[in-house]
């Protein structure tokens, strides 16, 4: 378990298309993952500094017609902690963007724990960093993953795959039982049970994994 004194920084990924769930579920439990005030009066100790990340600066029409102005660009924000790669019918167009696969790799060679949900398994692997790994996705896209990707261990019914510095979750509401394990691991079953009963979130977590 590690704590630290100043927040890690999570940068999630947003693009045209991108499936809402994916990105604000994680992002809800990061922004929610905090210590207990040590007492009365005393205010908690925020435990992740959450923000979104986009190609360009312009706002950004998520699935259903949601906008969002991006905290950042894929330029200009802070070193990362972690990195949240989202899904959505977006990324079809995004695994062929090199600007965006070059900053995830980029990403991840620069030591950044690195995740996806859903569909944004597909960027992961477009990005070079699936190979020999198990990693999943959501489950209309399994067999879809398993041939674009020879080199990956594709698992079905996981909500989360755990291979050490990558991290793949299922579709959706499988983000949060994600961000829920990156919680865990990296600050203790106790905060992350807390974040998930805070959100009153009683869905998969602990969710079944492949450590």
């Amino acid at each position: 378990m590690t704590q630290s004194a100043d927040p890690q920084t999570v940068g999630i990924l947003i693009f045209p298309d991108v499936e809402i769930l994916d990105f604000c579920g994680p992002f809800e439990v990061f922004a929610s993952a905090t210590l207990p005030a040590e007492t009365d009066g005393d205010p908690e100790t925020r435990l992740f500094e959450v923000f979104t990340v986009a190609e360009r600066p312009e706002i950004v029409a998520c699935r259903g017609g949601l906008l969002v102005q991006p905290n950042h660009t894929l330029d200009d924000h802070p070193p990362l902690d972690v990195v949240v790669i989202p899904g959505g019918y977006g990324t079809r167009r995004e695994q062929e963007n090199p600007v965006v696969l070059d900053w995830i790799a980029r990403q991840r060679r620069s030591g950044t724990l690195t995740t996806s949900v859903c569909t944004g398994a597909f960027l992961l692997g477009a990005a070079g960093l699936l190979d020999s790994l198990r990693a999943t996705t959501h489950w209309t896209t399994i067999e879809g993953l398993r041939g674009s990707l020879p080199a990956t261990d594709v698992l079905a019914g996981v909500r989360v795959v755990d291979e050490g510095q990558i991290i793949t979750s299922a579709g959706v509401s499988a983000g949060i039982d994600m961000a829920l394990h990156v919680v865990r691991r990296l600050h203790g079953d106790e905060v992350a049970r807390r974040t998930a009963r805070d959100m009153e979130y009683d869905g998969n977590y602990p969710a079944t994994h492949h450590p």
